[in-house]
């Protein structure tokens, strides 16, 4: 699945490249950006590095790395990335080859044939409480309807208040499936039918 650019009212969501590593290690480096999802900020460096290996894509075929930054229309600064990982549900390829889904997450043969596409953000701190990640989630969510996505999730920890506001906004709800601590947020978007 290719990336494309994604506009929104106020922006402009822009396939990851790597030259975006110098300027989005800035953007992320609040290390309390990391109290959820573990970590401590990277720097421009090994940012870099990481970036190479998502633009590279998965090395599973069934399985696309869709990462983008945020960018604020007006000002032009990037501001927190979105993702999503899109991968062939269990009925079509089997799991999700140790990147956490298909039957990692015990999704089977529950979604039929297509793909599951696991979502997640982060938005700077100086850029939060705008209601960027929301819109940026929205966008993204939009866009994977237009794709042969069954459901869209995100994984979020039960006292992570703000991104439990942001999977609301962008249309998911928990569910009661529960992994490493994490609650599973999930959103339906066409009817699953069997091949």
């Amino acid at each position: 699945m290719e990336t494309e650019a994604i506009p929104t009212t106020r922006l402009i969501l822009l396939p990851l490249l790597v030259e975006h590593a110098e300027e989005m290690a800035e953007v992320l480096s609040d290390p309390d950006l990391h109290t959820f999802i573990g970590g401590a900020p990277s720097s421009p460096e090994a940012l870099r590095a990481r970036y190479e290996r998502l633009v590279a894509g998965s090395p599973d075929p069934t399985v696309s790395w869709c990462n983008w930054v945020i960018q604020l229309r007006d000002q032009g600064h990037l501001a927190g990335t979105v993702q999503a990982t899109v991968t062939a549900t269990a009925d079509d390829h089997g799991s999700g080859h140790g990147y956490g889904y298909g039957h990692g997450y015990g999704y089977g043969t529950e979604y039929g044939h297509g793909c599951v596409a696991e979502i997640a953000w982060v938005v700077g701190t100086p850029w939060q409480r705008r209601g960027i990640a929301s819109e940026a989630a929205r966008g993204l969510v939009s866009w994977l309807e237009t794709r042969p996505v069954q459901a869209v999730i995100a994984h979020i920890h039960p006292d992570h208040h703000g991104s439990a506001a942001v999977a609301t906004a962008a249309g998911l709800a928990p569910t009661s499936h529960r992994h490493e601590g994490e609650t599973r947020w999930q959103r339906t978007t066409r009817r699953v039918s069997s091949p």
